[in-house]
């Protein structure tokens, strides 16, 4: 359901992210430029949004159009952003949102969708929107362990993105019951690694400090992901953020959001290698924010 400028290259030069070396590996991923938050928001609040994020983060947005971007019949105002660390996917609907679009969390740009789905349901994930058509493409959601959804997207027509400045985290929290199964599985999907498994990792970060969490990370062509393993007892905002964006620094940033409208939702904690907090721009898109420390 997704319409972007980014689509698929079959034979896409992407040298800073490595894409054709490791797309000859097998995987099905194309790369994390070509990867979008999806947000949803009421018609009223867009141009406030649009604008408050691209004074925070650079870039610029898409012609704004109305289409159908759904199996079922609907409307919604539509328009990416693009941005240096991340691109997003707007909608504004003006009819009701068909189940279960809204929940699916990402857009993943695939080599090619069957394949996709093959690799998909042999790792572990369902397939809950089977393949169908928007106007300049192919889409479909599948579900993994610990109810994590995703879009998988397919276009007809090639085009380029350039390399991100840097790659955002796609924020997932499960439960401990699904932590290792949901890793396991997406990770057979991706191929991609782990790169961090912390058990004891600072509590602060998803705002109960003096406490202890686990939290996995890991990489991928298809970008960055950081798996928060918790017990649910988590106070507002956390777990309402789908995406965490790299920025130089987190005050700066968020002193520009908040002069376009945002807010601070969760003052900056510094942890670990990071320094995090968590921001909602106007319309309630909830993100999280991080720079790194110096070591």
């Amino acid at each position: 359901m997704l319409i972007r400028p980014a689509a698929l290259l079959l034979l896409l030069t992407l040298s800073a992210s490595g894409a054709i070396g490791q797309a000859s590996g097998g995987t099905v991923a194309v790369g994390p430029q070509y990867d979008s938050t999806h947000v949803y928001l009421a018609p009223g609040d867009f141009d406030a949004f649009v604008n408050s994020l691209v004074a925070a983060f650079g870039g610029k947005p898409s012609k704004r159009i109305v289409v159908n971007v759904l199996p079922v019949p609907s409307s919604a105002e539509w328009q990416y952003l693009s941005t240096p660390l991340g691109g997003l996917s707007v909608f504004a609907y003006q009819t009701p949102v068909p189940f279960p679009f809204g929940q699916e969390r990402t857009g993943y740009l695939v080599t090619d969708m069957d394949q996709a789905l093959r690799a998909a349901r042999a790792a572990g994930a369902e397939v809950i929107v089977e393949p169908f058509k928007d106007p300049i493409g192919i889409d479909s959601v599948i579900q993994w362990p610990g109810g994590v959804k995703m879009q998988l997207y397919w276009h007809f027509k090639p085009s380029t993105s350039p390399p991100l400045e840097a790659i955002p985290d796609n924020r997932v929290y499960v439960s401990a019951d699904q932590a290792d199964n949901f890793v396991r599985d997406f990770v057979s999907f991706a191929q991609g690694k782990v790169v961090a498994d912390d058990k004891q990792a600072d509590a602060g970060e998803i705002g109960r400090p003096g406490e202890t969490y686990r939290r996995i990370r890991i990489t991928s062509l298809f970008g960055s992901m950081q798996v928060l393993v918790t017990d649910g007892h988590l106070p507002y905002p956390f777990g309402h953020e789908l995406t965490g964006y790299q920025v130089q620094d987190v005050g700066a940033t968020l002193e520009k959001a908040k002069a376009a409208g945002a807010k601070v939702l969760s003052a900056p904690y510094k942890a670990g290698d990071r320094s995090t907090a968590i921001v909602e721009f106007p319309g309630g898109y909830i993100a999280e924010l991080h720079s790194l420390n110096a070591r």
